[in-house]
């Protein structure tokens, strides 16, 4: 991974406000001083605006992985507000990468048995009367490449019962799914 950011750009606009160069000096460096490895920031926009005696800073910052991070804060000065605003951002970015590192941990295997079921084959050939099948609802879903473990931080960072994209390894459509016990369930196609 990236231990820093690579530069990202960032744009500073102001709602009733004329941006100095000071402000704009003050707010890049705070989110240049962002350098954590993950996630790695892409695009950052920063938005001032100011309404009587109060001084609103709002931070945007688009990273990978399709992660958009969101703060805002409002005090009486703007550069308390910037301050703030930074603060909250760190420590939501700590909160992803904590997320990030939680399932990325080797995970303890846990061997136990499961009971034998034999089921009545007799319920299986039931006769039924021949309908046409129909489909109920059909939807178009973009389809993104990326690997199993962006999926799976993709899957717990909303909430969206099942999740379709092409495995970058395997380079096949792959199903992650929430499972009733709140797992994660992945379908893999076999086509031996």
């Amino acid at each position: 991974m990236q231990v820093a950011n690579a530069n990202p750009p960032i744009r500073v606009t102001g709602r009733h406000i004329s941006i100095t160069d000071a402000i704009k000096d003050y707010a890049t460096k705070k989110i240049e001083g962002l350098h954590l490895d993950f996630p790695k920031i892409i695009d950052a926009h920063v938005i001032l605006d100011v309404q009587k005696y109060r001084h609103q800073a709002e931070i945007i910052l688009f990273c990978a992985n399709h992660i958009t991070i969101e703060a805002s804060e409002e005090t009486e000065d703007m550069y308390t507000s910037i301050d703030a605003v930074i603060n909250k951002i760190a420590r939501q970015m700590r909160k992803y990468k904590t997320r990030f590192q939680r399932h990325h941990r080797p995970k303890q295997m846990n061997i136990r048995e499961l009971e034998e079921q034999v089921f009545n084959t007799e319920a299986f050939h039931e006769e039924e009367p021949e309908s046409d099948p129909t489909a109920l609802h059909t939807e178009k879903y973009h389809v993104k490449p990326m690997f199993v473990d962006e999926a799976i931080l993709q899957m717990e960072m909303s909430s969206k019962q099942f999740l379709v994209f092409l495995n970058a390894k395997s380079e096949k459509i792959n199903i992650l799914y929430r499972r009733k016990n709140g797992h994660l369930g992945l379908i893999e196609p076999d086509f031996g």
